[in-house]
């Protein structure tokens, strides 16, 4: 992937509408490629708005395309989180509610760019939305992204495992309690085996 990322370099200016014709292609390495230049030109500073919205626009329509896990971790922070971040997020909100496990996973990796800007109210009501998902990898990411919200507000991530802990999927109670002191740990741990 390294190759393709450095490639992908390479074609930062390439517009959405050939971008959307790697996203197209059968091959996951030509995906990954496509968004990868979303994602290096939704970084740039030299990107303007109206092209961010193309690329948001791009991702959204073509999410089909966006298929798997590692090309939702690739982009969706800077193409969807980023754009959104002074924007209303209703869309979010939609996606976490999807049946499709790839729109889910944006909705939730999308806050990270939040989390960047000391702003966790959405991946904690997001992380809500998604506390009786059926998917790992959704419990892997929800987890993880409360964990982290958690690295600059302690006490909403104690709040948020004192209501949840006891129903939450196991694999997001142990990624969300990692960072915490061992007796913490065994006290969110505990009230999941009572349930």
């Amino acid at each position: 992937m390294g190759h393709v990322f450095e490639l992908a370099k390479e074609f930062i200016e390439m517009p959405p509408a050939e971008i959307e014709k790697l996203l197209e292609s059968p091959i996951h390495e030509a995906r990954a490629g496509a968004v990868s230049i979303m994602d290096f030109q939704a970084r740039s500073k030299k990107t303007g708005e109206s092209r961010k919205k193309e690329l948001f626009d791009l991702y959204i329509k073509r999410h089909d395309r966006i298929n798997n896990w590692d090309l939702v971790d690739r982009s969706a922070i800077y193409v969807v989180g980023a754009y959104l971040f002074d924007k209303p997020r209703d869309i979010l909100y939609k996606l976490a509610r999807s049946k499709n496990l790839w729109e889910r996973r944006t909705a939730i990796v999308s806050t990270a760019y939040f989390l960047k800007h000391r702003d966790r109210s959405d991946t904690f009501r997001i992380a809500e939305l998604l506390l009786k998902d059926k998917e790992d990898l959704i419990h892997k990411a929800f987890g993880g992204w409360i964990r982290q919200a958690g690295k600059g507000d302690k006490q909403l991530l104690l709040n948020f495992l004192d209501k949840h802990a006891s129903t939450m999927p196991r694999t997001a109670l142990r990624y969300a309690i990692e960072h915490l002191d061992k007796k913490q740990r065994e006290q969110y741990l505990n009230l999941k085996n009572i349930k």
